[in-house]
């Protein structure tokens, strides 16, 4: 008994812990961007990002189209679920640390050998007899060197890889989402341009009629004309299918049926543009923000906690075990005095296994090692996607002025083709070159503010910024 009062003070106790505790790996980042001198950006080092940047963009479309994919994506649902699961696993680990405890009956009707052992029925073997048992039985593993622990541990990490898992998924829907209708308004602008051009080059081949009826111009003036509207016409059917497939693309992500946005997103409306600085925050501020460090952190406590485990399973293994029931040969028996109970501890000791031990502990330190160089690619490739989205916003930025300069002087070029073409001061040729220049230039400045907004995009996705507000394991979850 006093033995056994000295294992249960050491259990309770837990003496010791196998494997080393962890420790949050330094991620080398930096405290100032590169690519941060832009008077666009803010980047202070207690600046810290616009969550719903989206709201900065002024369009409630938008706006509206996250918060709705945040709540209906079934990448994003299918995410949660497998959440779920983890912290179901975790539960099962978590068990381990307690006693279980469990019930059984029996009933059965027996006959012994008259050659074998004892008969319960005392007749040596010559009638059969009744068994009625009943039992109360519990057990617990003393964790004497921490093995269960380091599994809760690591159960615990792997439940954290699942939530930033989730958030990861969470971001790249929101980003999707953001540059589907980013590029839905390019498209609808671009087809606005190509309509109104159209326009102008039916109007001139008009012109040219009646120029060719009053002798002032040739068929071939006519053909050129009527073959430069043929050529815009023939832009239209690729923008209005791609306009309808970013509609298309909408509603998968928001997990609605083909067109169901189609009424929603048939106002055209200008491309979203955003006004405000971009906070930026500091490069530090990425390992406590991006979805992907924070689960490729995840990754390397769950690894090294298994070393811990693998580690354990060295150590003898020392279980408490008990049991109360009653048994009798009949029914009525059953009471006080049909009683029986058993206690007492166990253990188990791996004195051979071939190496089977000694190799999975191998395996958990290489896998350990694995773990720590993608944290570390991780951190690394974050910062470069960082600097990456910065450096393309301000080449579309620039990109943007200097289109927007050759547009306002194309059309100011066209409105004075078109005067001296009426009055038989340029030919057609010129008239037709300055349409095609304003529509390549026009097209060329709606992709420039296009890829400028998804730029921005980019930026707040390397950033990790968005999925603090719709994450429902914010409060639940790792929150480093």
């Amino acid at each position: 008994m006093k033995a056994l009062i000295l294992i249960t003070a050491l259990g309770l106790a837990g003496c010791g812990s196998v494997g080393s505790d962890f420790q949050r790996p330094p991620n080398a980042l930096g405290q100032q961007w590169r690519q941060a001198q832009d008077a666009r950006f803010a980047a202070q080092q207690d600046g810290a990002i616009e969550q719903r940047w989206w709201d900065s963009f002024g369009d409630a479309t938008l706006s509206s189209l996250l918060q709705r994919a945040a709540g209906a994506n079934l990448d994003l649902l299918a995410a949660s679920s497998r959440l779920e699961q983890s912290r179901a696993a975790r539960g099962v680990a978590g068990a381990a640390q307690g006693p279980s405890l469990g019930a059984n009956g029996s009933y059965s009707r027996a006959r012994n050998s008259e050659q074998g052992l004892s008969d319960p029925s005392r007749n040596n073997g010559q009638s059969a007899y009744n068994l009625w048992q009943g039992n109360l039985d519990a057990a617990w593993e003393l964790d004497l060197w921490g093995r269960v622990r380091r599994e809760v541990e690591a159960a615990d990490a792997r439940v954290d890889v699942a939530v930033e898992t989730q958030r990861g998924v969470l971001l790249a829907v929101l980003a999707e989402t953001a540059r589907d209708y980013i590029e839905l308004r390019g498209a609808q602008q671009t087809l606005a341009i190509t309509q109104q051009l159209l326009d102008i080059a039916r109007h001139t081949l008009n012109l040219t009629r009646i120029r060719l009826r009053e002798g002032a111009a040739t068929q071939l003036d006519e053909a050129e004309a009527a073959a430069h509207v043929a050529t815009i016409e023939a832009r239209l059917p690729p923008l209005q299918q791609r306009e309808a497939r970013l509609g298309n693309a909408l509603a998968l992500l928001l997990a609605l049926p083909p067109q169901s946005l189609q009424e929603e997103l048939a106002a055209g409306k200008d491309i979203p543009a955003m006004t405000m600085q971009v906070q930026l925050g500091v490069p530090s501020s990425l390992a406590g923000r991006r979805p992907d460090i924070r689960r490729a952190e995840a990754q390397l406590h769950a690894a090294t906690a298994a070393i811990g485990v693998a580690q354990g399973d060295f150590y003898p293994r020392i279980t408490l075990s008990g049991s109360i029931g009653l048994q009798a040969m009949q029914l009525s028996d059953i009471g006080w005095d049909a009683r029986r109970f058993a206690f007492g501890p166990g253990f188990s000791v791996p004195l051979f296994d071939g190496g089977r031990l000694r190799g999975k502990l191998q395996l958990r330190e290489a896998q350990q090692q694995e773990a720590a160089i993608a944290y570390r690619q991780t951190v690394l490739a974050s910062w470069h996607e960082v600097e990456d989205a910065l450096s393309g916003y301000q080449a579309n930025a620039r990109r943007q002025a200097s289109l927007d300069e050759a547009v306002k002087q194309g059309r100011r070029a066209l409105g004075s083709a078109e005067l001296q073409y009426r009055q038989g001061g340029t030919d057609l040729i010129n008239v037709l070159h300055v349409q095609n220049t304003l529509l390549n230039n026009e097209a060329a400045l709606v992709d420039s503010r296009a890829t400028a907004a998804l730029s921005l995009v980019q930026v707040y996705k390397a950033l990790g910024g968005g999925w603090q507000v719709f994450s429902p394991t914010s409060e639940q979850g790792n929150t480093r």
